[in-house]
């Protein structure tokens, strides 16, 4: 993960164009006059052995030859000249690349980067379409159009895509700040420029254009970072893709590629559409709108009809229409005919002016219960639509906000006449659309925009610090069970997996022939009033179509009789399949309880899934599913559940009690903890996960494993929660403390930490003076991205008060880290922040940094003198007199 050297590429002042050529219609002669005539202020150079000119340019014949260092270098030449240009530029210094070369073999591209890895150099492409930087005038491509210059960057893997959407953008007047084709993604890849476009401020949102994710890790870690910026907007292809493999489970025949894509899409807070008509729409409206307040509707339309268009397509969306509060109705009697519809829509009727749609305006800007406006207008000869545009403008601009922002949206129905009116509105900054079904599509993008953002920052329940799950009894139990060369864990060995995390099972035995089912049968019946019988193969996935399951058995010999024509079945049925025995469970019956479905699929590019659903025969049938990234916590737990049909089952309904949805949450929780510490893990069946109102119990599971060493498992697309970093600490020789890594429901522990530190230790840490954060805030500190952060908090163990936190942040090559600590001020001096520094030191260096440096105010002398004696060399800032810098090298300093 890095943007190093990305300034040369997205910000150059110099550029070599190697392949440059005289021929028409040529890729060398097309980017070649695309250079020329975009109008880059900088030097451009063209390298052509054969020729002098180019389009009355001067070549050089080598790299060599070009003056001075360009700071991009362009690739138009044959595949088998590129490894050896690659090496000619990085030792001249040049720093990127844009290799617009197609064909290259698999071999010629590991020469590629075998050439750029030891100068750094960073390749774009190859096989793309090149490079478009409207504000700086730079076209390396060879695009037919130009884009129009603009503050969206677009990032597509389809060169073919790229002209076809600049060409639609400029007939609309749309513009880009970047438009790069990244081609194969051999080093330049979505991950490296969302970092770099994260803390770009010359474009106000990111659109991507994605086939396929070759770092899911990097991708997430940078989009995360990326989407609590400004608005990330993807289109995906091959939604209905057919190449998923037939899987050994339930799980995987259920988690397809693309249900994967919306699950990593989801969890990073980037919103998803499906049109590139969408794409546009969205930016438009998130980037001139922003964060909305709320989700409650208000649209106010002359035309009733064009009111019920829009309510029907925000049922459609289950978007959520405003109720208009007492006052907002006083008003609006007060300023509209007798005739008006007195409800949402507000019709104002066919003839309303100019000044009828500012009493509208004006009146529902004050509601209470609206926390964005449509306004609509249907021409008509009675009233000037363009008037009426400027008059809701205006009544926009003079409202005196009452403390929450309302938004406004408009649609201004037909062609030439309504364009003057749309024209207005978004040069006053509000988004115009041409129909009431583009305006309510715009207006939930920002719904769904906000619930993204929500999910990026809402506060999860607290997780108990002891989660009593046993490690190592599943570390042995799957290593025993693959020296015996099984991958498939039968449903007893499994469940006993999943009680060592403590999700709650019944009790299965096992009987090798019908007769010691029998006995197991005897046994369980003496407590039990019936007992279910399965067969136990790992060749049968799916046993009920086999006819490997028996509910119900009351007697010792019904469970024998069951026993033997199951035996006699299968073997006709499935006569290559290994019969282990069976197994014998008590029947459990809970009258409402539901049957639900949860497990653990495998990705072949994100790892990792947790899948959740409706369970029972029919699962694959009812295909009520939803898939989630682990780690989860709570919160993300319920959100997964709230994503299928079933969970509105799950809420209760007539005279059925809601079911226990967090004790529900809380295995899925579990199951993503189990998945995150053995990587041996492939899939998990939990078929059915029996619900209700106060029980959660498994009744059915199977694990498939497989040797992570041998066949390494697709690494998870998001850090888990490193747990071996927890440890004791005895603070004064009597109170015992817990330090571990930052978790997201720590942000509940802030308040009162908050409280422990005085201002004056408060403005030492932040640099002002600060009683306590607000929540978006503390979301980002305890929200942390394994992949490229880390907080070290202390926890009281009696109490579970927050005493002190050390953090660090890496720059996005992983290289170098800053730091920062925190402890209540009464246990200043007493020993824990030292402990938290070296723990912090400790884990930086196992990670493999070189350098952690932070900032620390010439005035704390205090803290000047803690880190001083950590080992960290003190210096001044060049940039700033008030501060000084602290760095410990990582490298070669000994452990603090």
């Amino acid at each position: 993960m890095t943007t190093r050297n990305l300034d040369s590429l997205l910000t150059p002042r110099s550029v070599a164009l190697i392949g440059a050529s005289p021929t028409p219609n040529s890729v060398g002669n097309v980017v070649a006059r695309n250079l020329l005539r975009a109008g880059f202020t900088g030097r451009i150079q063209f390298v052509n052995p054969k020729h002098r000119h180019v389009e009355e340019q001067a070549c050089v014949t080598s790299v060599r030859e070009l003056e001075g260092v360009p700071d991009l270098a362009v690739i138009a030449t044959p595949p088998d000249t590129v490894p050896s240009i690659i090496a000619e530029l990085g030792a001249k210094g040049v720093r990127a690349a844009v290799v617009i070369t197609a064909g290259l073999s698999a071999d010629q591209k590991a020469a590629v980067l075998k050439a750029a890895r030891p100068t750094c150099l960073r390749v774009q492409g190859p096989n793309c379409l090149g490079l478009m930087l409207p504000q700086i005038g730079l076209d390396a491509s060879f695009s037919h159009i130009a884009p129009l210059k603009g503050d969206l960057a677009f990032l597509s893997q389809s060169g073919a895509l790229v002209t076809s959407i600049v060409d639609w953008a400029a007939s609309r007047g749309i513009g880009f700040s970047h438009v790069v084709s990244l081609g194969d993604m051999l080093d330049v890849d979505f991950g490296d420029l969302l970092d770099y476009l994260a803390a770009d401020t010359s474009s106000r949102a990111i659109l991507l254009y994605i086939e396929n994710i070759t770092n899911a890790p990097k991708f997430m870690s940078a989009a995360r970072r990326a989407a609590r910026a400004k608005p990330v907007i993807v289109i995906k292809s091959g939604r209905h893709s057919a190449g998923a493999k037939a899987a050994l489970s339930h799980t995987g025949a259920l988690a397809g590629s693309d249900k994967a894509y919306e699950a990593a899409f989801r969890r990073a807070g980037v919103l998803r559409v499906r049109e590139i008509e969408q794409l546009f729409d969205a930016a438009e409206t998130l980037s001139r709108v922003g964060r909305i307040s709320g989700e409650r509707l208000t649209i106010i339309t002359n035309g009733g009809g064009a009111g019920v268009l829009a309510v029907d397509r925000l049922s459609d969306w289950g978007g959520s229409l405003a109720t208009l509060d007492a006052p907002t109705i006083a008003a609006l009697n007060a300023a509209l005919p007798p005739t008006w519809s007195h409800a949402n829509p507000v019709d104002i009727i066919g003839d309303a002016s100019p000044e009828r749609y500012t009493a509208a305006v004006e009146a529902v800007l004050n509601d209470k219960g609206t926390d964005a406006i449509l306004v609509m207008n249907c021409p008509t000869a009675l009233a000037d639509s363009t008037k009426a545009a400027e008059a809701v403008i205006e009544a926009v601009r003079a409202h005196k906000p009452d403390g929450r922002r309302r938004p406004l949206l408009s649609v201004w129905l037909g062609n030439g006449t309504a364009e003057p009116g749309r024209a207005a509105f978004r040069a006053a900054g509000h988004p115009s659309f041409e129909s009431p079904d583009d305006a309510i599509n715009g207006f939930m993008q920002l719904v769904r925009h906000r619930r993204a953002q929500d999910l990026l920052m809402r506060t999860p329940p607290s997780l108990p610090d002891e989660m009593g799950l046993d490690p190592q009894y599943v570390n042995r139990a799957l290593k025993d069970a693959l020296k015996r060369g099984e991958t498939v864990l039968g449903e007893a060995p499994s469940k006993d997996v999943l009680a060592a995390y403590g999700i709650k099972t019944v009790p299965t035995r096992t009987a090798a022939t019908p007769e010691e089912a029998r006995a197991v049968a005897t046994e369980l019946l003496a407590s039990s009033k019936a007992v279910a019988l399965k067969i136990r193969s790992p060749d049968i996935t799916h046993k009920s179509d086999v006819g490997g399951v028996r509910l119900d058995l009351t007697t010792p010999e019904d469970c024998a009789d069951a026993a033997e024509a199951m035996l006699s079945r299968i073997k006709r049925l499935k006569p290559d399949a290994v019969i282990e025995g069976f197994t014998v469970q008590p029947m459990i019956r809970k009258k409402d309880a539901h049957e639900l479905f949860a497990g653990v699929s495998t990705d072949q590019t994100f790892g990792p899934l947790i899948v959740f659903g409706a369970g029972g025969t029919g699962v694959e049938v009812m295909r009520d599913t939803a898939e989630a990234l682990p780690p989860l916590d709570l919160g993300l737990a319920h959100d997964l559940m709230a994503q299928t049909r079933v969970s509105r089952l799950l809420a209760g309904y007539r005279d059925r009690p809601a079911a226990d949805l967090d004790r529900i949450a809380m295995v899925l929780v579990r199951l993503s903890y189990l998945v995150a510490e053995h990587p041996e893990i492939r899939e998990i069946d939990i078929n059915p996960l029996l619900a209700d109102d106060h029980d959660v119990v498994a009744l059915d599971a199977r694990i498939v494993i497989a040797d992570p060493v041998l066949n390494p498992r697709v690494p998870m697309s998001i850090r888990p929660y490193p747990s071996r970093w927890e440890t004791d600490f005895l603070l004064g020789g009597n109170q015992e403390l817990l330090i571990r890594p930052i978790r997201p429901d720590d942000e509940l522990r802030y308040d009162d930490f908050f409280k422990q530190v005085t201002p004056h230790d408060m403005r030492m840490r932040f640099f002002m003076a600060a009683k306590s954060l607000n929540h978006a805030t503390i979301a980002r500190l305890t929200q942390i991205d394994y992949g490229r952060e880390m907080a070290f908090v202390a926890i009281e163990k009696a109490t579970g008060t927050l005493l002190g936190v050390a953090r660090m942040m890496a720059g996005s090559d992983y290289q170098k880290a800053e730091f920062a600590v925190l402890v209540a001020s009464h246990l200043k001096g007493k020993g824990l922040g030292k402990r938290l520094m070296q723990h912090l030191i400790a884990y930086a260096r196992a990670e493999g940094l070189s350098e952690l440096s932070g900032t620390v105010l010439a005035e704390n002398q205090t803290m000047l003198d803690f880190c001083a004696r950590l080992g960290f060399a003190i210096s001044d800032d060049p940039e700033d007199a008030g501060v000084r810098l602290a760095t410990l090298n990582l490298a070669n300093a000994k452990a603090a």
